[in-house]
């Protein structure tokens, strides 16, 4: 094939080319393509599309004017088709807004779709009547919903469908997005030509989301994108070149600079024996004090077993190990060393911020240790643990009234106070504050969840009023299930779930991946 490449490649016409596929051939021999063919080839990949109105395009492109004609119900088949094609768009394009899109990325594909629309074709070829539930079910909790592992990415694909393909569509009335109207009955081609005239420009907008989920996924984007530039300073000697001797003299100055200070502001470990003479009453409470503080214990040990092993290693009393080098590079670039966050808890800060946060912690747990009596209001992003402080409170209130744990669950109240406001903790309960909404702002004075402020990504909750309750008296109407997570990462670090006042539909927060954060 060499050869006569370049026999042809002179005196051939002007528009002659030689195509090579990728595509996994009959024979191992035929997967042998020559270096020389590769490095002068043109290389051509097919990426998926980005942005809605190609998404869209390239789903109905699956797609022929036969489709369109193939149904007995045609009108009906060709409203959910067209709506199940902008899903199928919106569930693929919204990986790109990170957590905030998914809790977890899956991978949805062409034949997800297919599948559906097929499903589709028999159900409504075998059934008077549009069987709306039957269609949702099986789109939602099998054919896409088959790849979902995650609760509320669940919940998410269920809303976006009861959304979008609801007995509304056939009168017309059903938007897609803002300013885009679900189409009425056109032909292939006029499909294609109403997505262009029609389709709004690219935002958040289109997928049910705030435009700043936007700000928050290229922060994340640039952010990453600086760090790996960081990583690719030189930091390492090499021996012969002067200005690599005083590059790693500045590395190594620097290292030592910052374990010096993490080692003069590390606070001396709890001392247990002491901490638990003074506790008479073993409450929840203070079982979760105890806990708290053996898990601090542990992370304090290891921060200062492995500082002082590094700084003897720096000073070469010792041999560096690739242990010490990786603590070392952390320590350089602002991060959390690993050995460090398999003993900590969940979070996205530089080691600069987490160290103060952890420092932070510390002093609460000192506070709380003193004399055990629970604070005014309670810093739950503070805790290893949070789950642990929750199930405290119901703990205590079922002890107390005398109620079956398991037929219990907590009552949330967003209070119009701030954390210096609060001077006494509640008769039962607890007051908890230093929480974070994302998606959503929480509007002190109507006192239910309102559209986010644009640049406010991440705006503080007001103090909240935690206590136990029988499951019987929980009011479900005109709530939102909002789930509490550590940390932005979203999906493994979910916490509970509080239920927060909306005078709108719930479907909306869920569409904007409302949700409460411990730690920004």
């Amino acid at each position: 094939v060499e050869e006569m490449w370049e026999q042809h490649s002179v005196g051939s016409h002007a528009d002659y080319r030689v195509f090579m596929s990728a595509e996994p051939a009959p024979s191992p021999e035929a997967h042998i393509i020559r270096q020389g063919l590769l490095e002068n080839a043109i290389k051509i990949t097919n990426e998926p599309p980005t942005g809605m109105y190609a998404n869209l395009h390239k789903a109905l492109d699956l797609f022929t004017q036969d489709t369109l004609e193939m149904c007995s119900k045609e009108i009906e088949f060709k409203r959910i088709l067209f709506a199940l094609c902008y899903f199928h768009a919106v569930v693929a394009e919204r990986r790109k807004f990170g957590t905030q899109g998914w809790n977890r990325p899956y991978p949805f594909n062409n034949g997800d779709l297919t599948i559906s629309i097929n499903i589709l074709y028999n159900y409504l070829e075998a059934n008077p009547k549009v069987p709306w539930d039957d269609l949702r079910y099986l789109f939602g909790e099998i054919m896409y919903g088959g790849h979902i592992t995650d609760d509320w990415d669940r919940r998410l694909c269920r809303t976006y469908l009861s959304e979008y393909i609801r007995a509304e569509m056939l009168e017309g009335e059903v938007y897609l997005a803002p300013g885009f109207l679900i189409p009425p009955s056109l032909d292939y081609k006029g499909y294609h030509e109403y997505i262009d005239d029609n389709l709004p420009p690219e935002s958040p907008y289109l997928y049910g989301l705030h435009p700043n989920a936007e700000i928050g996924f290229l922060t994340v984007t640039s952010d990453r994108l600086f760090r790996t530039v960081l990583e690719m300073q030189p930091k390492e000697s090499d021996a012969g070149r002067g200005s690599d001797k005083s590059s790693s003299m500045v590395y190594s100055f620097q290292v030592k600079s910052v374990l010096d200070e993490i080692m003069e502001r590390l606070p001396e470990p709890f001392n247990m024996v002491e901490i638990t003479a003074k506790a008479v009453d073993k409450t929840p409470y203070v079982v979760v004090a105890f806990q708290e503080c053996e898990r601090m214990n542990i992370l304090t040990h290891e921060i200062r077993r492995s500082l002082k092993e590094l700084d003897l290693g720096l000073k070469g009393e010792l041999t560096i190990t690739s242990d010490m080098e990786e603590l070392a590079n952390a320590l350089f670039y602002d991060n959390v060393p690993e050995s460090w966050t398999r003993y900590a808890y969940p979070s996205l800060l530089s080691l600069g911020a987490w160290y103060a946060d952890l420092l932070l912690r510390i002093r609460e747990l000192e506070v709380w240790t003193t004399d055990f009596v629970l604070p005014a209001t309670v810093w739950l992003a503070g805790f290893f643990n949070p789950q642990s402080f929750l199930t405290a409170i119901m703990q205590s209130m079922a002890r107390k009234n005398g109620w079956p744990l398991d037929k219990m669950c907590l009552s949330v109240e967003v209070t119009k106070k701030n954390r210096e406001d609060v001077t006494a903790p509640p008769r039962e309960g607890s007051y908890v504050h230093g929480l974070f909404m994302e998606g959503a702002r929480w509007d002190i004075p109507s006192g239910v969840i309102a559209d986010a402020r644009l640049k406010e990504l991440t705006p503080m909750m007001p103090v909240i009023f935690i206590r136990a309750i029988p499951v019987d008296r929980m009011d479900t109407k005109n709530v939102y299930e909002c789930p509490v997570y550590k940390t932005r990462m979203r999906g493994p670090t979910y916490v509970w779930t509080f239920n927060l006042k909306t005078k709108e539909k719930a479907a909306k927060w869920i569409l904007a991946a409302v949700a409460l954060l411990l730690q920004i």
